[in-house]
């Protein structure tokens, strides 16, 4: 097993694409904490695939925008654990508003999210990663961290600027065996990308039929939607990838909608 007691955190684990991931971890024999700010979706999520095995899983309650929050969190991992292999920075939102409509308070709610829990995971993790001489930090961008879409400015932006901290982490890490890399998927099929369906339909006067079809899927070769498995076999592969040859580097997984 490729991840057999590797200490893993990931963000917004308590569903979605955050589970997913957090399932193939497990699977593959890992200790997981699921991070999320439901602390009680993160008991149940752990406690289901603790089941699951042969790995486990425990619950983290995390605001990752909250920097006591975030340290508290990896804390508790490590007097559990003892070390921290694999950080996923997964949790997110998404807001759509045209730029002149868009609230300020949602624009900052957006990039606190995504970025700055970005940003604070990797402060409380990478120190623990240097003195391991190892460990790998998955953040997960977007097909939106290198296009760009109507109304999503501030989701666009955030995702953008994921490469760059991936990028200064792994000049940072380098020397330590401490890598990163971005996962940018295309539409998948998650609550969060469903709630967008009818708020996309309404701004852009277009039924949610055609949301579907043309504005989501129109640029894929086989109008798929991208599965949450799909992407979790892509962290399972930088999680367990042990050398800087690919650290830095972006992968995008949208079933054809970008390609580089």
């Amino acid at each position: 097993m490729k991840m057999k007691d590797k200490v893993c955190i990931i963000t917004g684990a308590a569903g979605g694409i955050g589970y997913g991931i957090a399932k193939r971890y497990v699977e593959e024999g890992a200790k997981v904490a699921i991070a999320d700010i439901k602390a009680e979706a993160a008991d149940k999520a752990a406690a289901d695939l603790t089941a699951i095995g042969p790995g486990e899983a425990f619950g983290v309650t995390m605001d990752v925008t909250s920097e006591d929050a975030v340290n508290a969190g990896v804390k508790a991992v490590m007097d559990k654990w003892g070390r921290v292999d694999v950080l996923v920075s997964n949790a997110g939102v998404q807001i759509v508003h045209k730029i002149e409509d868009f609230p300020f308070d949602a624009w900052k709610k957006m990039l606190a999210i995504h970025l700055d829990g970005a940003f604070l995971t990797t402060k409380a993790c990478m120190p623990i990663m240097k003195a391991q001489k190892g460990g790998a930090i998955i953040y997960m961008g977007s097909v939106h961290s290198k296009e760009a879409s109507p109304l999503k400015s501030a989701y666009v932006t955030a995702k953008h600027g994921l490469l760059g901290l991936a990028r200064v982490v792994a000049k940072e890490g380098g020397q330590f065996g401490v890598r990163s890399n971005v996962i940018c998927p295309g539409f998948v099929k998650t609550p969060l990308v469903e709630k967008q369906i009818p708020e996309q339909a309404k701004e852009l006067n277009i039924s949610e039929e055609e949301v579907v079809s043309k504005v989501m899927l129109g640029q894929t070769v086989d109008t798929e939607f991208t599965t949450i498995e799909d992407v979790a076999e892509v962290a399972l592969m930088f999680a367990g990838f042990e050398t800087n040859a690919l650290t830095g580097q972006s992968v995008v997984v949208s079933h054809g909608w970008f390609m580089q």
